[in-house]
């Protein structure tokens, strides 16, 4: 058996008050920028794999070697960990992304720059942040 427009005592709209949503937790303000970072480190890396086992792959230096293995891990680790390991971990990608940056110009290191960048806006808005 149904009803139509039947109302139930407990429906709050029913009752002609709406009660107030709760207020969703706000994203801290480097939330953006690390997810920006990640982002754009997982793009990188898959240029520079690509770039290894290519038609006309690039030489295996150390460079390459880190820019294939090491920023996207490190700027999941930025996005999603708490703040205090978080820090650590801009300083530690930012830090591997210079290096590869560096030790790569020539070739796909260039590619990893607008990842640093995020990298480091969001470093500095998460030291920035309360603990």
């Amino acid at each position: 058996m149904t009803t139509r427009n039947s109302l139930r005592a407990n429906d709050p709209a029913a009752a002609g008050t709406i009660p107030d949503p709760v207020p969703a937790a706000s994203a801290p303000p480097s939330w953006a920028w690390r997810r920006a970072a990640l982002l754009l480190s997982i793009a990188a890396q898959l240029i520079t794999i690509a770039a290894l086992e290519g038609a006309d792959p690039l030489a295996v230096t150390w460079a390459a070697l880190l820019l294939a293995i090491a920023p996207a891990p490190l700027a999941a680790v930025v996005a999603f960990a708490p703040a205090p390991i978080a820090r650590l971990a801009a300083v530690l990608d930012a830090a591997v992304l210079v290096a590869g940056i560096l030790g790569g110009i020539l070739h796909t290191g260039l590619f990893f720059v607008p990842a640093l960048a995020a990298m480091a806006v969001a470093g500095v808005k998460l030291w920035r942040e309360q603990p």
